[in-house]
């Protein structure tokens, strides 16, 4: 079991080395791995993310195991569903006997194996933004100090996972923009029109033709044809 300072010095490293991931993807992948190097209990792990269509999990041990989280979802049982929608940290000591799910439990302990899991909800105090799972492949495997040192890890994945997130959507939103300034260049160049005046053109024909602004933009780089 590790000293404090030394447990102190991993989360820190932990906080650090997600920080420096360039994309949400590479953050999540790297928390999976830090999670089993930190939690002296944990066998795997799997970070679900709720997005617009629902919760899946871009990140875990193995194909079978993110399968298996997700499958939470459509049964609406399991400590991860639990996590997001009753309870901030769920614990379960043997996955193939816990009645508060008699379909997902059993299934889990007999195609993997995993016998205990805690599932930590990952939120800032905006959002809740997913769940992170911690599995074992043993029986009562998490104990006290594992399930703070849990509690501290998910705290740090919410706040780089929240970090990468605004910084896709930024980029996202900066390179639709710059689409659009691309478009409305070519505009003012042909017709001798004023910024204003090329981005109304762009948004008139938006909306005439029923598409997004920024596909306009892009058909317009495109082609180099005006729209009609």
């Amino acid at each position: 079991m590790e000293s404090p300072d030394v447990l102190i010095r991993q989360f820190a490293d932990a906080a650090r080395s997600m920080q420096e991931k360039t994309s949400t993807q590479q953050m999540l992948d790297e928390a999976v791995e830090i999670a089993i190097e930190i939690i002296e209990g944990c066998d795997l792990a799997g970070m679900s993310i709720v997005n617009p269509r629902g919760v899946d999990t871009p990140a875990g041990s193995g194909d079978a195991l993110k399968r298996l989280d997700s499958l939470q979802f459509e049964l609406r049982e399991g400590p991860c569903f639990d996590a997001l929608h009753v309870q901030e940290v769920v614990v379960c000591r043997d996955l193939a006997t816990d009645a508060r799910w008699p379909t997902w439990g059993p299934r889990v302990a007999k195609e993997i194996g995993v016998r205990s899991i805690v599932s930590y909800r990952l939120f800032t105090a905006a959002d809740t933004l997913g769940a992170m799972n911690l599995y074992s492949l043993r029986t009562d495997a998490f104990d006290t100090e594992d399930l703070y040192n849990g509690v501290a890890l998910a705290a740090h994945v919410a706040v780089a996972l929240a970090e990468a997130q605004n910084v896709t959507h930024l980029e996202t939103a900066i390179s639709v923009r710059t689409g659009i300034g691309r478009a409305e260049g070519i505009l003012m160049e042909r017709f001798d029109l004023s910024p204003a005046q090329a981005f109304a053109v762009l948004r008139r024909a938006s909306q005439h033709q029923n598409i997004k602004l920024n596909q306009v933009a892009e058909e317009l780089t495109r082609t180099r044809e005006t729209p009609s």
